[in-house]
């Protein structure tokens, strides 16, 4: 029998007496914090640094870190209300257990833990080892993405473990990996500010990084060149040199084209590709054909500008490229990626100062989170988990004959379709929120409604832990020791500025708790976080995601430091590749040839409109957080549809007119925001909202066959508007955009 979501109402009637909340208590102490905390902030990959104030356990304030490095004290508006979240009302204080028909019931932690125990011996019993699944997630420490790899291998003995960066970074990951060897982004961002052209790709800094705008408008004022890709006029495009507004869907084509002309022109550094490189000839020989008129037909660009961007680059001595997800959220992610990786090496613009390479890691742990394990096909250390040298030194860390150690599993959307076909018939989720996240969430409910038996561990009730039968409150990232790896590959400290309010846990004693409880306590035998950190050191030793040299007095003492970092006396490594010597076999960069293919659906007469998704600068990722932040869901009270004129004049729809979005897996009714920076054969909606709200109801599951992403970023729709204004005379931020 499918077990139904309980509904918002039903937690509030059954479970408000238990909710971090007292009406009358007030918030007292404010003007005299006890403590000061310096740490990070919990969201994206910037992780910028910020002093957190601290009364009675609570946080109840921040002030600027004016000495951290990268942001010098400067926050974005999630930054600076983060702390708002620590004292909700929403807040889980003790485990819970569904009782079916009648919502949650608090239960004591040895009940929880015992239901959950036994669940995963039962179905592992019944099916098998691996019909047991774990999703984990990037807001995670390094410290606890390490911990829920070995968890699930060693105590759980599953394959079948990965993470909701699958949705992120992992097209970024792969391309880095075949190109260089390791995936990091080549050097620290201050060197931004001395590039004389920069290139961003499918990323709305301002709005989803605000932050690292800074570094770019430094290089601005040093007179550097800008050239923005994206189907939108972004905010970071207004005052562009160059803004390149392509079709979604058609990114490979642009960069091939851009490569062709740097060769036709001979735009290119010849000893470095001669004596660094290998792949050119092969490279070069598939984009012969694509000639400026070929990519304007295809990328919708007018090919003066990709001709004025391809010479822009070309010509530069110094140069920077980023991306993010609006290239990677593809069925052919990792080709985009290694498009843009082909332009860098093909000018030798790496390897030295001002002249860099990157994916910008959305994640508050993106980058981190990638390296040491709680991938299903990844060991510590970015170590590969088909490998039998890598399994042996892994299983030789974790004192396992590597026999036992499970092989490379299922990927994130993978498993929702593993669940479908019976396959998988339990999980264990940790900051995890699968049904706001994945494509087709109407397809993830459908799974979850199949499973035997889920378990979410998480410090609010998310939309997907309403489906669940135990939910364990775990803790808020303040709340924990632990560092993590910022998107410049920089490793800092975490401190826990307050325990988890009454009995909610730290993540890490319940996982912990979890493993002695499976039989595996003897390998699980850590007194504190520096103790799991100083194990991942021994695991990612001789690794591509080397921490070995790093302690946190090195971190403490230093504000951070980047990996590879292969000793104590090594003083880390802000930039990458100096000394030409890649992380390849033959320690050479590797071109890779790009040949160009349609996205994994197009438009057609029944749906002819592209449909897009991304960020806004309010939210973040599924809203679990954020969504909880007044003065955050304020700003941007609900997703928008964004359309230009002409379009919406074509359709007949009017400002503020609810307009109903359909795809071939779903519609949602979402208000229409008419304005002139978008193209005019695609609409864009923001992702960050569940429900009737969602736009994952819309997306397609289609996954890039080597980095398993999903295709966020383009599909077919239609639209058709209903003749009902949303909420007359109301504005909101979008009016300004």
């Amino acid at each position: 029998m499918a077990k139904l979501p309980v509904s918002p109402e039903k937690i509030i009637e059954d479970f408000g007496p238990h909710l971090n909340f007292t009406p009358t208590e007030g918030y007292p102490g404010r003007d005299e914090p006890d403590a000061t905390v310096k740490t990070h902030c919990c969201f994206c990959g910037m992780q910028c640094g910020i002093q957190l104030l601290v009364k009675n356990n609570k946080v109840v304030g921040f002030e600027p870190w004016m000495e951290f490095p990268f942001n010098e004290g400067r926050l974005c508006p999630k930054g600076v209300q983060r702390y708002l979240q620590d004292n909700h009302p929403d807040r889980l204080l003790d485990p819970l257990e569904r009782v079916e028909g009648k919502g949650f019931k608090p239960v004591s932690w040895d009940t929880a833990l015992d239901r959950v125990t036994a669940e995963i011996q039962r179905i592992q019993q019944a099916y098998g080892k691996d019909a047991f699944s774990i999703l984990s997630g990037v807001s995670l420490t390094n410290e606890k993405s390490y911990l829920m790899g070995k968890f699930a291998r060693v105590a759980v003995k599953t394959s079948n473990l990965d993470y909701n960066g699958r949705l992120c970074m992992v097209s970024a990951g792969a391309g880095n990996k075949k190109a260089f060897g390791l995936d990091r982004t080549s050097n620290n961002y201050t060197d931004l500010a001395h590039a004389e052209v920069i290139i961003v790709a499918g990323a709305n800094v301002s709005e989803t990084f605000p932050t690292l705008t800074y570094w770019i408008w430094r290089a601005r004022d040093n007179g550097a060149k800008l050239i923005v890709v994206d189907p939108r006029v972004i905010p970071l495009a207004r005052t562009a040199d160059i803004h390149l507004p392509i079709k979604p869907g058609t990114d490979s084509a642009l960069y091939g084209a851009m490569l062709k002309y740097l060769v036709d022109h001979d735009m290119l550094d010849h000893d470095f590709i001669n004596n660094h490189t290998t792949g050119f000839d092969e490279t070069i020989a598939a984009v012969k054909d694509y000639t400026l008129e070929w990519a304007e037909q295809v990328t919708g660009i007018e090919k003066e500008k990709i001709e004025q961007a391809a010479a822009m680059w070309g010509k530069a001595s110094t140069s920077f490229l980023l991306h993010a997800r609006g290239i990677e959220h593809h069925s052919k992610g990792v080709e985009n990626v290694l498009g843009c990786i082909n332009l860098v090496l093909a000018t030798g613009r790496i390897g030295r100062p001002y002249c860099g390479y990157g994916t910008i890691t959305g994640q508050g742990n993106g980058q981190g989170g990638r390296e040491h394990g709680h991938k299903c096909d990844q060991l510590p250390g970015n170590r590969d988990i088909t490998n039998p040298e890598h399994r042996k030194y892994i299983a030789g860390v974790w004192g396992i004959p590597e026999s036992e150690l499970p092989g490379k599993g299922l990927t994130a959307y993978e498993l929702i379709e593993a669940i479908h076909r019976g396959e998988v018939k339990g999980l264990l989720s940790i900051c995890f929120n699968p049904l706001v996240s994945l494509p087709n969430n109407n397809y993830v409910r459908e799974a979850l409604e199949k499973l035997e038996f889920y378990v979410a561990i998480d410090f609010f009730l998310n939309e997907t832990a309403r489906h669940a039968d135990i939910i364990l409150a775990g803790s808020l990232h303040e709340e924990e020791e632990g560092t993590v790896t910022t998107a410049e590959g920089r490793v800092v400290r975490i401190r826990a500025a307050v325990s988890p309010p009454a009995n909610a846990r730290t993540d890490t004693s319940i996982i912990l708790d979890l493993a002695a409880r499976l039989g595996a306590a003897d390998k699980f035998t850590y007194k504190d976080s520096e103790a799991i950190f100083n194990e991942l050191r021994i695991a990612s030793k001789g690794g591509t995601a080397n921490y070995y040299g790093i302690t946190y007095k090195k971190i403490e003492d230093n504000m951070g430091v980047f990996w590879p970092c292969p000793s104590e006396d090594h003083p880390g490594t802000p930039r990458l590749w100096e000394d030409k010597k890649f992380a390849t076999p033959d320690g050479k960069a590797h071109f890779n040839p790009v040949h160009y293919r349609d996205p994994g659906e197009v438009t057609d007469e029944e749906y002819p409109v592209v449909l897009t998704t991304g960020r806004v600068v309010s939210q973040y990722l599924s809203g679990t957080q954020t969504r909880r932040i007044g003065k955050l869901v304020g700003l941007i009270p609900e997703p928008l549809l964004e359309i230009h004129p002409e379009l919406a004049m074509k359709y007949g729809i009017r400002q503020r007119e609810m307009v109903k979005v359909s795809t071939r897996r779903g519609t949602g009714e979402f208000p229409a925001n008419i304005v002139e920076t978008i193209r005019k054969d695609t609409v864009f909606i923001p992702y960050h909202w569940p429900g009737r709200k969602s736009a994952n109801q819309l997306t397609i599951g289609t996954l890039d066959p080597v980095s398993k992403i999903p295709e966020f970023k383009v599909c077919a729709c239609k639209l058709e508007p209903l003749g009902v204004i949303s909420r007359p005379g109301e504005t909101t931020a979008f009016d300004s955009i």
